[in-house]
């Protein structure tokens, strides 16, 4: 139970002669509260007051050695509303020598907050707060010279101080040990004089973290919720009544095994009796020294894996020889373990027994076709085709040039062949032997080179009101098939030359959107008018077959006076609700699906998740508001759901829509301000990711530092806070599911970089750097380690620890690839090539693109690939229109726009691999990589299984396809 709040304390002492004490206080021990601001604000209850302008006295005891400046808010309390501020200012305390607790609380109400503070000459460094947010220091001090000295460092910012005489308990001692039935453990400590309380921490054995189990005002407490065979670490606290906590105690650890009694042996004879979708029944063989029984579950065969990787979790207890496991959903295997268990400990595990699958899900996929793609070179031409993810494993296939078959036997080992016979002039199909789709590709002629031109209609450009010219440039693109015919084709977003950051003021242009066929024909084009203002994170739009009818719809956000692709107009035409400073932060918000084929605009609804006050998202400009993000995700398993989201710095809200039979529905809204969801506020990315983290076969939206859940309930926030770059996959075969590789930008967060487990957040590995860490990459480039490396934009000094990292967290080198953008599949080999930009930002706001390999030996960069004439996007981000497996085999392409964005360029690889992957389109985390690629700050995609050196073979997705969708016939 809480027993009193910092804010809420009734009143303490200052025991600083010749200030006289409160006759309250006669009975407390002595604590020293002091309440910063100026001469008129209100003092907090119990506090002394310390204006900007009191002076160190040594009648009074306390004091500053200069005149500061002074802030009063007026909200939200009497400690926190008010603070004084300056530069290299010291606050000095006369108190008696001893073990003091302190406390620092710096913030601001509406502005940033950075305070560095030295407490006695040991540097405490900064405490760093967002508008509305109060941090505090805390620590431990020895006073050995009757002085407390509080340097406060340049713009510091202090509220109040608090300051209680507390030393940690060291007399923490376990007076008994009980067994079964019922387990006890018996702790005792001495009294602590300034205790109005105790709390009791417990963690298992070998674990990092305490757990608070309870608090008591005795100074004895009795465990009753332990178990036999298991070990507990205790410590306690003192806390004042001001709520100030001590340090923890001396630890003790329990050891709930009595050793004079022998353990029983493993039971033998376990297997599954009974399977449904929601339940497993277990039995095995009593084992005659037994008084109960342990269950163990887990969700990874441990065979696959290095022995230990697999932990099986204890998921109940019995004293029967049967258990029932009904906290599943048999959509997948489980593996499950039994331990015998008396007085004298737990036995060895039981042999794992698994449980089969009673329901398949399968995902609503698009029906592509083989993708052809033909290019000459100097020895002849290059051919490539896609193995579908429905294809059967032994699917073979024959190839034709001008009608004439040009391979000797059936190729079974790889979806490419190089003809040496070919010209610019041959025509090539491809027969299908035992595959699924159609068993005869359309005829494809070779390309003259290694990409395709799809030629574009560039807007014209425009005045802004205030008389600013702009022009227009080919933008994020993304990819569907908009009319079913099992091709893609291109969505492309228009950027002005005016488009904004949040944080700057300004008009824009309008935003457009086009449609192309591959052969350049325009389908249609979206101008989203002057109510949606341009820039990187205001227009994420997604491009997905929503309702399974075999076509792709457009979804994006739009506002009064948007015209669709017929000249239809949404809204109020007239409408302007551009302010003065170009932002837009009143009017309607829609959410808007539109026809793929057509442009038409099918539904508009309110957006959600909606504006509303501007402040609950921490400023009162937009710049936090008005930062939106987008995605695709299969939150039943087997179709695709819309992801509106909006805010990550501060507040975050996510919304779920449904498109089905032509109606937009809205499943859940997940708001990080709703009760119990507080921990997920400010842990968002410029981007997000969708993957099926928890093996239920339904995904979670990865936001940042923290998953929500399919439900669209938290998952788990880490608290590691905001990032600019995010990858998710199975990035580390070795360890059991999927893994998270991210930056941090935080300074006050115990990692800089690093890896987690997705399902849970478990930190794998970190490099505590203790600095904003702009961006990070992860893709497997060095053959002599186990799944992916990751690096990070710290300094390229070779600073310990900086450098370049196995999966397993391991330092390869202090050397590292000066490239650290996308990743992407391009040669030959299973490892991953590096596509990154050169870039001088004083000559061009873009930048060149180029494919590279690192060369793990020599440790530098090798360039593969220069498209001379194209351009890159976005800035210093060096972003391609797109990356994707568009053509081809499962290697990926990349869309580069001219250099006059008169032309969108298609390179493919033209190099033979005889690695047989199907397309990668197919897999659907790479699938849904793709959709979200052009949200904010673009990032490549990844593959839900481990694509790289030495990898397992991929396993087929569970996927339908064209009229196989839910019994529909495709449209």
């Amino acid at each position: 139970m809480k027993r009193i709040s910092v804010l809420l304390i009734i009143v303490m002492m200052v025991s600083l002669l010749p200030v006289s004490k409160p006759e309250i206080y006669a009975e407390m021990d002595d604590a020293y509260l002091f309440d910063f601001g100026s001469e008129g604000s209100p003092v907090a209850e119990g506090y002394e007051q310390v204006s900007n302008s009191m002076l160190y006295e040594e009648a009074r005891g306390y004091g500053l050695d200069k005149t500061v400046d002074q802030r009063d808010r007026g909200k939200p309390d009497d400690v926190r509303r008010d603070f004084i501020i300056g530069e290299d200012y010291t606050f000095t305390l006369d108190i008696p020598n001893g073990e003091y607790f302190v406390r620092i609380i710096a913030g601001d109400e509406i502005a940033f907050n950075r305070s560095s503070f030295i407490i006695n000459g040991q540097d405490h460094g900064n405490i760093t707060s967002d508008g509305g947010e109060f941090a505090e220091l805390t620590t431990n001090v020895t006073i050995t010279d009757e002085k407390l000295t509080i340097n406060i460092g340049e713009n510091g910012r202090i509220n109040g101080l608090e300051i209680v005489p507390m030393t940690a308990i060291d007399t923490l001692a376990i007076d008994a040990i009980t067994y079964s039935p019922d387990s006890t453990v018996s702790l005792s400590w001495e009294p602590n004089s300034a205790a109005s309380y105790y709390t009791i921490y417990r963690k298992p054995k070998d674990a990092d973290t305490y757990e608070k189990i309870d608090e008591t005002t005795d100074t004895s407490f009795t465990d009753t919720s332990v178990e036999i065979g298991y070990s507990y670490t205790y410590a306690v606290t003192s806390v004042h009544q001001s709520g100030i906590e001590s340090e923890k105690s001396n630890e003790v650890t329990a050891k709930i095994v009595n050793d004079e009694v022998a353990p029983p042996q493993a039971p033998t004879g376990i297997s599954v009796e009974d399977l449904e979708l929601e339940k497993v029944a277990l039995s095995w063989d009593p084992e005659e020294n037994a008084n109960q029984y342990y269950i163990y579950r887990a969700s990874y065969d441990p065979d696959d894996y290095p022995e230990g990787a697999v932990t099986f979790e204890r998921i109940g207890s019995t004293t029967k020889t049967s258990f029932t496991d009904e906290s599943v959903l048999t959509y997948n295997h489980y593996y499950y373990q039994v331990r015998a268990v008396n007085d004298g400990g737990i036995s060895e595990a039981s042999e794992v027994v698994e449980s089969p699958i009673t329901e398949v899900l399968k995902r609503q996929m698009e029906q592509l076709d083989r993708a052809l793609v033909a290019v000459e070179s100097d020895d002849g031409v290059y051919v490539g085709w896609k193995m579908l993810g429905t294809d059967p494993k032994d699917v073979k296939f024959h190839l034709f040039r001008d009608g004439k078959k040009v391979n000797k036997k059936p190729i079974e080992n790889s979806t490419n062949f190089f003809d040496e016979n070919g010209t610019a002039d041959s025509t090539y199909q491809v027969r299908v032997i035992k595959g699924s789709g159609s068993k005869l590709t359309k005829k494809a002629k070779v390309w003259s080179k290694n990409y395709l031109s799809v030629a574009l209609d560039k807007p014209e450009g425009g005045t802004t009101p205030d008389g600013v010219e702009y022009t227009y440039s080919a933008n994020d693109a993304s990819v569907g098939d908009l009319d079913g015919d099992g091709e893609y084709e291109i969505v492309l977003k228009w950027d002005p030359s005016n488009s904004k950051d949040n944080s700057q003021s300004g008009y824009t242009g309008n935003v457009y959107l086009d449609a192309y066929e591959l052969d350049g024909t325009k389908l249609w084009r979206l101008d989203l008018g002057k109510n949606i203002r341009a820039g990187a994170h205001y227009t994420q739009f997604l491009v997905y077959d929503f309702d399974g009818n075999g076509k792709s719809e457009v979804v994006l956000k739009t506002g009064d006076g948007t015209i669709d692709g017929q000249g239809n107009v949404i809204g109020d035409q007239e409408a302007d609700y551009r302010n003065s400073s170009g932002f837009v932060l009143e009017g309607p918000e829609y959410l808007t699906v539109f026809e793929g084929a057509t442009g038409k605009a099918l539904s508009t609804v309110d957006y959600t998740p909606p504006r509303g006050n501007l402040n609950d998202w921490g400023d009162n400009y937009g710049n936090r508001a008005d930062r939106f993000l987008a995605g695709v995700a299969y939150l039943d398993g087997e179709r695709p759901s819309i992801i509106m989201a909006r805010g990550y710095y501060t507040r975050a809200v996510l919304a779920a829509y449904n498109w089905r039979d032509g109606e937009l529905s809205l499943e859940w809204v997940f708001d990080s301000d709703d009760e119990g969801n507080e921990e997920y506020a400010g842990q968002g990315n410029h981007q997000l990711a969708v993957a099926d983290v928890d093996q239920d076969k339904k995904d979670e939206i990865i936001y940042g530092a923290s998953v929500i859940d399919d439900d669209g309930t938290g998952l788990y926030s880490t608290g590691w806070g905001h990032g600019d770059a995010l990858h998710v996959s199975d990035l580390d075969p070795n360890h059991p599911g999927l893994e998270i590789f991210q930056p941090h930008e935080s300074t006050q967060i115990p990692i800089g970089y690093g890896i987690r487990d997705a399902a849970t957040g478990e930190k794998l590995f970190g490099v505590d750097l203790r600095s904003d860490v702009g961006r990070g990459l992860a893709a497997d480039i060095d053959p002599r380690y186990d799944g992916a490396e990751f690096w990070a934009s710290t300094s390229w000094d070779g600073s310990a620890g900086n450098g370049l990292h196995a999966a397993n967290g391991e330092l390869i080198s202090q050397e590292k690839p000066r490239s650290i953008n996308h990743a992407v599949w391009w040669d030959g080999d299973l490892g991953r090539e590096l596509l990154d930009h050169t870039f001088d930002p004083d000559n061009d706001p873009h930048g060149v693109g180029r494919i590279d390999k690192w060369d793990y030996e020599k440790e530098e960069l090798v360039n593969l690939l220069t498209p001379e004439g194209t351009r890159t996007n976005n800035w210093t981000k060096g972003n391609p229109s797109l990356q994707a497996d568009i053509f081809g085999d499962w290697r990926e392409e990349v869309i580069w726009p001219s250099s006059d964005s008169e032309e969108l360029r298609i390179y493919t690889t033209t190099d033979l691999t005889d690695e047989k992957i199907y397309t990668l389109m197919h897999d659907p985390v790479y699938r849904l990589s793709v959709a979200w690629q052009n949200v904010a700050y673009n990032q490549p995609p990844h593959t839900g299984f481990f694509l790289g050196y030495n990898m397992k073979e991929a396993q087929r997705p569970d996927i339908v396809t064209g009229d196989k969708l839910f019994g529909r016939d495709k449209e």
